[in-house]
């Protein structure tokens, strides 16, 4: 059977920097209360009339291409992970199809929120397995600030949530030091109201109106202290798994790229698996949670960073809304 690794990444987040200090002028808060809460500094959000979920997605999607040392014409297929789609129909994946000058591969998105990126590549790892593709653009991009309140009453999510967009190229490999060594997903709906919007939703009477528009159900809902537990519990769950699974151990990581969720969730998780700084990567403190975004983002600015070298053992493990919750082992 053929295997698959990640050939290149690339990313890109708006211009706008909201910084801490500038929350305090529009909400309740401060810099200590948030970074104390979340270890986020500051974060970038959108800029409506320039940025999009597609061509933020395009300009990370140009930067992994080129890293990958391929052209944009051997993509033969599109993954795009969102929560956050710039149409509510069709799907993201034709849009940055477009921006691309892809037209005609297939393009099929995910909505698995914080665990889309990790449930992409698994996706797109299966894909490269059977043959089926050799080049595939896998995408995680969010513009959550948007569906934001960002009002004193918001002020728990509008302070985490942020925008932009990270790509990676899955290529079929035959080195014997590269690949994805395994993948693992999980889910339980029993939660699925402990984060999450719900509106505009398609069971309702009516799917959008004033009253809706004006209910905090047209906004992010999140129960903090449930998702924490559930959490910091799932992130060891999944991560010994992958280990387990492929006969290794903590001491075997060479870097552990954990969604940005929270600061600190990720610190505890470090503590708990007794990883030095070097072997973990956050960088949640400038850019805030983005979602189905933060990996690849995370893992572009390693690699840039020179944190990443080729052979190096790396586990991706990422929690959020479903809950849903997923882990990669890989060599890059």
């Amino acid at each position: 059977m053929k295997k698959s690794r990640i050939a290149g990444v690339g990313h890109y987040v708006p211009d706008n920097i909201i910084t801490n200090d500038d929350l305090t002028k529009i909400m309740d808060t401060s810099d200590e209360w948030i970074v104390e809460r979340t270890g986020i500094k500051q974060r970038r959000w959108f800029t409506p009339g320039k940025d999009t979920v597609a061509n933020m997605s395009a300009k990370a999607s140009k930067m992994a291409v080129e890293r990958a040392g391929i052209d944009m014409k051997e993509i033969d297929f599109i993954i795009f992970a969102t929560s956050t789609p710039d149409y509510f129909a069709p799907g993201n994946g034709v849009l940055v199809q477009r921006e691309l000058g892809l037209q005609g591969i297939g393009a099929l998105d995910i909505r698995n929120a914080c665990s889309g990126f990790l449930y992409g590549l698994s996706v797109a790892d299966q894909f490269i397995k059977t043959g089926m593709y050799k080049n595939i653009l896998l995408i995680g991009a969010e513009i959550q600030s948007s569906a934001l309140d960002k009002s004193t009453a918001g002020r728990s999510n509008a302070v985490i949530f942020a925008d932009g967009a990270g790509a990676a190229v899955i290529q079929v490999t035959d080195l014997e030091n590269s690949g994805i060594l395994s993948t693992h997903l999980h889910a339980d709906g029993d939660y699925a109201e402990e984060l999450y919007l719900k509106d505009p939703g398609s069971s309702r009477e009516v799917r959008l109106s004033p009253e809706i528009i004006n209910e905090p159900s047209f906004r992010m809902q999140m129960n903090g202290n449930v998702v924490f537990k559930h959490a910091i519990v799932r992130f060891q769950e999944v991560i010994n798994e992958a280990l387990a699974t492929n006969g290794k151990t903590k001491d075997d990581l060479d870097l552990l790229v954990p969604h940005q969720a929270n600061l600190r969730i990720s610190q505890y998780i470090q503590q708990k698996f007794q990883l030095p700084d070097e072997k973990v990567f956050n960088n949640i403190m400038h850019y805030g949670n983005t979602t189905a975004a933060t990996i690849p983002i995370a893992l572009s600015e390693a690699w840039e960073q020179g944190k990443i070298q080729e052979g190096d053992l790396i586990c991706l493990a990422a929690f959020g809304s479903g809950f849903s919750w997923a882990s990669a082992l890989l060599n890059w």
